[in-house]
């Protein structure tokens, strides 16, 4: 049975697969989309106990 990293590159490399990433890639450069990746990042790995 293959394991989930040899199914997630096999994905990878399909034209699906790459299509997604493309679109990945292109959100992930606009600088409003950078700022909520980072706002949620330091959420997720706060020392803050309140939530």
């Amino acid at each position: 049975m293959a394991s989930l990293m040899q199914k997630l590159q096999v994905f990878s490399r399909s034209p699906r697969g790459k299509k997604l990433i493309a679109q990945a890639r292109a959100y992930a450069t606009k600088p409003e989309n950078q700022a909520k990746l980072k706002s949620l990042g330091s959420r997720l790995t706060s020392k803050d106990t309140r939530r």
